[in-house]
């Protein structure tokens, strides 16, 4: 079989690799400018595609008929050549978007629903929730409808998908709602997978409310999609799997502790270890700005957070890395964010007496060892996902890669 995505400028994309994964290495990236569409369509030897923007309405003429949940979108992003040679359009965001919902777990029915915005996956969304027996349906747009401006008067959602561009790379974090201000949330959905886990879902799974973002979504409208391409049952027991793939790979591992111990020096050889990039924030600064120590005399503690806030920024956007920390990064709550919107958080800790000392002006003095965990402790523990005594070097470094990659939830509880 000769499949494909189609789309007009595609970039990167990770059909490519999920259909790989699903046995079909005849996948291909078709770029097509529209004036050619009609010309790319009628090639013979095109067996089956996805479609993504800006064709998933432009090519509905070219169909001879296309599923009840496409019909009632009125968008396509799969097509399949029946035996006569003729397009048959399906919507598999439809079925990934629901499967999204059913990994949440909870239900929707006769529950007040918001999405965010009012484009073709919004449309998705509003199938979707219909189809399962949703009660109010409200889409918020910035204009010609319900505004963000109205929304004190919606404070009564229970559920919340967010169907907007809004909080993807490269913009994030950002968000277009809070979902503290919505003391009946039940769950919230993001149909953004870049970066893994946006404001909006960071937020609510602070807050304990049910939330996930968009890349088990991705994942199973693909595996839908490849049950059309090949007229079987869609393999929904791979999604789990490969999931999971896709996650370690893009996922950072983020390390954080105490001034001095070790989170370079094990990051370094788990970096080494995994075939992944390296950043040292701390050397990261001190590439930019000169060493730390300095910075702080000349500058003061305040100025050095702030321009160590904006490297996390920056750092944290990126994937499948393994990142130290400076000891301090605790000490911002918004770097939470952007260290954990695209990592996993493990907290080094060894005894305070084998911390290494030189060099580090915030160890010394009148903030010695002591003061600094008793005011940092509870910090590191709030960042991390799990706390891992790094005194035996190897027991560290084994104790991650199995966290890591034996980690088998769609999300952190």
């Amino acid at each position: 079989m000769l499949t494909g995505l189609l789309g007009e400028k595609l970039g990167h994309s990770y059909s490519p690799a999920i259909h790989a994964m699903l046995g079909n290495d005849n996948y291909q990236l078709f770029e097509v400018a529209p004036t050619d569409l009609d010309a790319f369509l009628s090639r013979p030897d095109l067996d089956a595609l996805n479609v993504t923007i800006p064709y998933k309405e432009a090519v509905r003429p070219y169909l001879a008929d296309e599923s009840p949940a496409a019909r009632a979108i009125g968008a396509v992003n799969s097509l399949v050549r029946n035996a006569e040679g003729h397009w048959i359009g399906h919507n598999t965001d439809f079925d990934g978007l629901a499967y999204l919902l059913d990994s949440l777990g909870g239900s929707v029915a006769g529950k007040k629903c918001l999405i965010l915005g009012g484009g073709g996956t919004a449309k998705t969304a509003h199938a979707v929730l219909a189809d399962r027996g949703s009660g109010e349906i409200l889409h918020i747009v910035r204009h010609d409808g319900i505004s963000y401006a109205d929304l004190p008067a919606h404070r009564d959602a229970q559920w919340i998908i967010n169907t907007t561009p809004v909080g993807m790379y490269p913009q994030a974090p950002a968000g277009l709602v809070h979902p503290a201000d919505f003391p009946q949330l039940e769950g919230v959905l993001d149909v953004i997978y870049n970066p893994l886990r946006t404001a909006l879902v960071y937020e609510a799974q602070g807050l304990g409310i049910p939330a996930l973002g968009g890349l088990a979504m991705l994942v199973a409208q693909a595996v839908y999609a490849h049950g059309y391409f090949t007229g079987r049952a869609p393999a929904l027991d791979q999604v789990a799997t490969i999931y999971q793939r896709l996650r370690a790979e893009r996922e950072n591992i983020v390390l954080i502790g105490m001034p001095g111990v070790g989170k370079t020096t094990l990051g370094q050889a788990l970096a080494a270890d995994l075939g992944r990039p390296f950043v040292d924030l701390d050397a990261a600064f001190a590439e930019a700005y000169g060493p730390a120590g300095d910075y702080i005399r000349n500058h003061g503690e305040a100025a050095f957070r702030d321009l160590e806030t904006d490297l996390a920024r920056q750092v944290g956007q990126k994937s499948g890395q393994v990142i130290a920390c400076g000891g301090g990064i605790v000490t911002r709550p918004e770097n939470d964010l952007l260290l954990r919107q695209n990592g996993r958080v493990y907290h080094l800790t060894r005894p305070l007496a084998d911390l290494a000392t030189a060099g580090r002006p915030l160890s010394q003095g009148g903030r010695a060892l002591d003061r600094l965990w008793a005011d940092r402790q509870a910090l590191y523990e709030a960042f991390a996902d799990r706390t891992l005594s790094c005194t035996d070097f190897t027991a560290a470094l084994t104790a991650i890669k199995e966290d890591f990659f034996a980690d088998t939830r769609f999300e952190r509880p």
